[in-house]
């Protein structure tokens, strides 16, 4: 027998020991409800679990990001549903203007009024359709513009005879040389005279029809410091590229592109569907105003019948949008559902590897709690064993 070291105490105390930190994770886990509650308990299983449930997150939110885009096509398409009924309320004037056998000028001029006051609320509705802050029917949701910069300090550029540009419009014949006129133009005189050249040289090739058909090329002078900004914006469905053959358009005016130049028809209203950057969908709104429309000049008091027909394409052209609209609906509605399944299985997987197996830790919990309460007492026997050396010094 010995006194100085009671190594049966030390055994008991060492798995009572065990026994506790055992018993204290169990509770951890039971009360948290994760089996991995710091990378220590499983640091492969929370590397895998965190990536998991970063992508589970990312969904959701993907979710109610595709949700939104359903939200911003309806707004889209219950004005233009609107916009179809004022059209066709205005291809009924035309068609009744257009019996000029029993409609006099004052009858066709009462018509005339009624359309060029539908044709106002279609440029209204046009401009103000909005959603939140973002205009969807103006031309500008889903639509990029290419801007060169670099004019002289006094916003005025100088146009030598004999100055042309070339313009592609993809899907069309080819480059279109056209011809600048020549003299010192102020930002937006330039602008102006740059935007009747092209839309001139295109109508005069045939290659107007895609790039002219909902607002065409516009040019916008917008000054910026003590310079201006010459936007070149493709409203249209088809590409324009705009250059001179030397990578550096209209650098002969003393404008220079602040980076690539090549307007295309844009990249669209992106909405961000699923948790990776790459998991996008794009959305183009085209322009439906009068303009866009080619609504803008009619009149039924001397020529109702060409009315009919420019009505007409203006119907088919909202149709048209219409139908690519509702397109866009049905596939973010199949995108959420797509979503919110893979959303479900990702977080069963995420749950099986962080989550805790409640009836499996429970288990361990109890039989923890028997070893304590049995290591607790055999530590109390082991502590009272080196007593028994009393009896030989006493005996």
């Amino acid at each position: 027998m010995r006194i100085n070291q009671n190594i049966m105490a030390f055994n008991a105390y060492r798995n009572l020991s065990t026994t506790n930190s055992s018993m204290a994770k169990s509770l951890e886990k039971l009360s948290s409800g994760f089996r991995i509650n710091r990378a220590a308990d499983d640091a492969a299983g929370l590397v895998i679990s965190q990536g998991l449930r970063a992508q589970v997150s990312g969904l959701r939110q993907a979710t109610r990001n595709a949700q939104d885009g359903i939200s911003v096509v309806q707004t889209a398409e219950g004005a233009l549903n609107e916009v179809h009924n004022m059209l066709n309320r205005m291809r009924e004037l035309a068609v009744q203007a257009a019996n000029t056998a029993t409609n006099d000028t004052t009858a066709r001029t009462a018509a005339n009024q009624e359309m060029t006051a539908l044709r106002e609320e279609i440029d209204r509705i046009a401009g103000a359709t909005t959603f939140g802050t973002m205009k969807l029917l103006d031309g500008s949701f889903g639509k990029t513009a290419t801007k060169i910069t670099g004019f002289d300090a006094d916003n005025s550029v100088t146009v030598a005879a004999g100055s042309t540009i070339d313009v592609t419009v993809t899907g069309g014949s080819g480059a279109v040389s056209v011809s600048l006129s020549a003299g010192t133009f102020t930002g937006s005189g330039f602008a102006s005279m740059v935007e009747n050249a092209v839309k001139g040289a295109l109508l005069g090739t045939g290659n107007a029809t895609d790039a002219l058909a909902a607002g065409g090329i516009s040019v916008k002078a917008d000054t910026v410091g003590a310079g201006a900004a010459v936007t070149f914006s493709n409203l249209g469905s088809a590409a324009v590229a705009i250059a001179d053959g030397t990578n550096t358009p209209l650098a002969g005016f003393d404008v220079v592109p602040s980076g690539s130049l090549a307007a295309a028809a844009g990249t669209g209203g992106r909405f961000q569907v699923g948790a990776y950057s790459s998991d996008t969908i794009d959305v183009v709104i085209d322009k439906v105003d009068s303009t866009g429309l080619g609504i803008a000049s009619l009149d039924l008091i001397s020529n109702a019948s060409s009315a009919i027909t420019a009505i007409d394409a203006a119907i088919n052209t909202v149709s048209t949008s219409r139908g690519s609209l509702g397109a866009i609906q049905n596939r973010f509605e199949s995108t959420i559902a797509n979503l919110q399944v893979s959303t479900e299985n990702l977080a069963a997987s995420e749950s099986r590897i962080r989550d805790t197996d409640m009836a499996f830790e429970m288990t361990n919990y109890t039989r923890n709690q028997i070893l304590q309460q049995a290591g607790t007492a055999m530590l109390g026997q082991a502590n009272q064993i080196p007593q028994s050396v009393l009896r030989l010094i006493m005996g």
